[in-house]
């Protein structure tokens, strides 16, 4: 066999070519056809080498629920937004130009709910079967993180608009591969606190949160984030948290906020809400010294339905609507910012159309289409990050290095500027809302914070703070009841000691008069009053004496000293010793007795001028 060099092409040839012509038809045909292929692969070396990418195909995978509207990022939702995106970066981008870009999709559901056992398993399946270059989704948290754990270990960039749980940090190698280019529970955390640095709030909050335990539970994993940025920025800021009652004891919410906060966060059903609100309002809540934030990031309470107009959460069907609205002047909405450019505009215009055309399914214009835009904008961000690697002589299944290329990027997506940070979650934006008119009740934007410039800005429409300010988050003497500084009493330190000495004065002054009247007694008795004297006893005639007039007394004998006397009643006649004291006539009574003891007793009673006997006669004394 000859060794072939550059310079000796034309001999081959001509030695190949001589026993060809010498064999059958058959053999000549055969020989030929692979003569032909040695000749591609000999002259044309560099036909693959000029355009590796010619040809090629880059596989997207998708797991995401298939049939359940209910999540943002179901699978009519997001396919639209994915089919768009890949249009954009090919024709209009002409990014990974030669590839021929294959999406396959696999159902993250079971009986109608997000499952985290059948996720991983699907996310195998497109792995074994299919070897993609990229996987988007899945939304849920529990299924993503599944998943996640799995596309560390192969490597292979995730993508996803959800999973906005706290938990997914990039520092832990089982999610070093996670991009999520949607909103987060993180970035929400980092507004709350900047709202605590605004209005000075650094002492307590309290979190009350729906939660099912099953399927996504998307209210715990959003308060989630507002908790541990409070725990980790303010370090003498105490949190406390409630999950709502099942059996709706809305009674035990009022008191765990009465117990423990001012600033109140809210994540639940509006309904939920609204049960707390009427309650609070009940209880005097809402007269200034609380401010309850309502955490609905898609706005549904602000949308129109069949029970409330736009921008009116406070109304419903119940009766309580007044009620509710003034409980609603304490309120502040926080929400997702909605992208204002007109490219988004337009993308969601479209998104509705295609939603309808491709799966018979009615979108609303609504917040959760933003999460279909920031998968959108995840494609490009993909594109990009791997263009670049190609063009540097990597390969699409260099997942590591596409995604550490798309750390702290940014870009110009549908949905605004996507700017991502060190750890690949997209820095968020957020609305605030108030009610801006009391008499109509009308909800509107106060604050825009900006997730890249970390600041709030404001729209100069005020919030109008019941009080004319802020409440404060830690009243005097409400929680730190510990605190030495703290007066026990609503009374000032003066108040008190004059109200110490007035009682002083009062206990001196009427324990000074009981002192005086029991010193006047004992000398009463001691002067022995009622004592008569025998002298002054007058026995015999008794017509000079018999002046006044009305007398109850009737004498027997005149001039006698043994005489009747009648009862008060007139009834009945007593017959006595009678003389004569002081212009009276009175009965007078021997006592049989040698020795009469004084005592204080018997000068007490002697002291009355009345002594209750038998017929209650008037007493005027005794001879001794």
């Amino acid at each position: 066999m000859r060794r072939v060099f550059a310079g000796q092409r034309d001999d081959l040839v001509i030695d190949v070519m001589m026993p060809m012509l010498e064999c059958s038809p058959v053999l000549r045909f055969t020989t030929l056809a692979t003569f032909i292929f040695f000749l591609l692969l000999c002259f044309c070396p560099l036909c693959t080498r000029q355009n590796p990418s010619m040809n090629r195909t880059l596989t997207l995978a998708v797991v995401l629920p298939e049939s359940n509207l209910r999540y943002a990022w179901s699978w009519p939702r997001v396919s639209p937004a994915l089919r768009m995106a890949v249009e954009k970066a090919q024709s209009e981008l002409q990014l990974l130009p030669g590839y021929h870009i294959k999406t396959v999709f696999a159902n993250s559901e079971l009986d109608g709910a997000c499952s985290e056992y059948v996720a991983p398993l699907k996310a195998v399946d497109l792995k074994l079967y299919h070897n993609p270059d990229v996987l988007f989704g899945p939304g849920c948290v529990y299924p993503a993180a599944s998943v996640a754990r799995f596309a560390a270990h192969w490597r292979l960039p995730l993508i996803t608009a959800g999973a906005l749980a706290f938990g997914f940090k990039p520092d832990d190698d089982q999610y070093n591969t996670t991009v999520r280019t949607g909103p987060t529970a993180n970035k929400l955390g980092e507004f709350v606190s900047h709202l605590h640095d605004h209005f000075n709030w650094s002492s307590r909050a309290a979190l009350v949160y729906h939660d099912v335990k099953k399927d996504d539970r998307p209210h715990y994993f959003i308060i989630e984030g507002v908790f541990w940025a409070l725990d980790k920025e303010f370090s003498n800021l105490t949190v406390r948290y409630q999950m709502y009652p099942e059996d709706d004891d809305v009674a035990s919410v009022i008191q765990f906020i009465q117990s423990n906060g001012r600033v109140i966060y809210i994540c639940g059903p509006l309904e939920m809400f609204h049960m707390i609100m009427l309650q609070a309002h009940k209880e005097k809540l809402t007269s200034g010294d609380y401010v309850f934030f309502y955490v609905d990031v898609f706005g549904d309470s602000l949308r129109s339905d069949g029970t409330r107009n736009a921008y009116k959460p406070w109304q419903s069907n119940q009766t309580h609507e007044e009620e509710l609205k003034e409980a609603f002047k304490t309120v502040l909405v926080i929400s997702y910012h909605e992208p204002q450019n007109p490219e988004y505009r337009t993308f969601q215009k479209n998104l509705i159309h295609r939603c309808k055309e491709e799966f018979n399914v009615e979108l609303n214009y609504s917040l959760m289409n933003l999460i279909a835009g920031c998968f959108y904008d995840g494609v490009l961000l993909y594109a990009q990050a791997l263009n670049e690697t190609l063009q540097e002589g990597g390969s699409p299944k260099d997942g590591i290095r596409i995604v550490q290329k798309i750390q702290e990027r940014s870009m110009q997506g549908i949905t605004g500027t996507v700017s991502m940070d060190k750890s690949n979650d997209r820095n968020t934006d957020f609305d605030l809302w108030t009610m801006a008119d009391h008499e109509s009740g009308h909800f509107e934007v106060v604050g825009y914070y900006d997730g890249i410039t970390k600041q709030i800005n404001w729209t100069g429409t005020p919030i109008l703070w019941l009080r004319g300010s802020p409440p404060s988050d830690s009243p005097l003497c409400v929680f730190d009841t510990d605190d030495p500084s703290c007066v026990k009493t609503p009374l000032s330190t003066f108040a008190m000691v004059a109200l110490g000495s007035g009682l002083t004065l009062l206990m001196f002054g009427m324990a000074s008069i009981l002192i005086m009247r029991k010193l006047m007694l004992e000398k009463e008795l001691a002067s022995m009053l009622w004592r008569i004297r025998w002298e002054e006893l007058q026995f015999g005639n008794s017509e000079k004496y018999h002046k006044c007039a009305g007398s109850r007394l009737t004498l027997s004998l005149r001039g006698s000293s043994y005489g009747s006397l009648m009862t008060a009643h007139g009834k009945y006649q007593i017959f006595a010793n009678t003389g004569h004291f002081k212009g009276n006539v009175v009965a007078i009574k021997h006592v049989n007795k040698k020795r009469i003891e004084l005592t204080r007793q018997v000068l007490f009673e002697l002291k009355h001028e009345e002594v209750h006997v038998t017929a209650q006669t008037e007493h005027h004394g005794a001879p001794l």
